[in-house]
């Protein structure tokens, strides 16, 4: 069985990361879309609200299981039995640290490779920055995340 790790903060999960997990289904037999816990950035949503975003996001691929992880994330794929690392490019700007990202996971686990996506073409100005960003200025997020993550964005910037 196939398996690969798809990594990130997915704050919050965009539909840009709906279709990168969709295409990497394709190639694999079981996809895990890992959230991170820790990370450089400070999260809007916690651990446990972006984890059940993305459950609720992905819940129409069967090949998909979210979970939650800490620690290195070559460690991560190790436990789940993961063969790959799926990383998404949107622009050149990602290049440069995703490829980055790849030497050192490949010096720290030869036997994972990291594979390059991208996501379709009207998706790929998608950020969860920019998104964090709009929905901070009160901007429509809608058509940029899942109805659901539009809702939770609304709760927070309510007032």
């Amino acid at each position: 069985m196939r398996v690969a790790i798809y990594p990130g903060t997915f704050d919050p999960i965009t539909l840009g990361h709906v279709d990168l997990a969709r295409r990497a289904t394709h190639l694999f037999d079981r996809v895990i879309v890992a959230v991170a816990a820790a990370s450089t950035k400070s999260p809007l949503f916690t651990l446990e609200e972006r984890t059940e975003m993305a459950r609720i996001a992905l819940l129409e691929l069967p090949k998909i299981e979210v979970k939650p992880f800490s620690g290195l994330l070559v460690d991560f794929a190790r436990e789940e039995q993961a063969s790959s690392i799926v990383r998404g490019l949107r622009a050149v700007s990602d290049f440069e640290y995703e490829i980055q990202l790849a030497a050192v996971n490949r010096r720290l686990a030869p036997d994972i490779e990291t594979v390059f996506l991208s996501p379709a073409e009207e998706l790929g100005f998608i950020s969860s920055s920019i998104v964090r960003e709009l929905a901070r200025l009160k901007g429509n997020v809608q058509g940029f995340v899942p109805p659901h993550v539009a809702a939770a964005l609304a709760r927070v910037h309510a007032n």
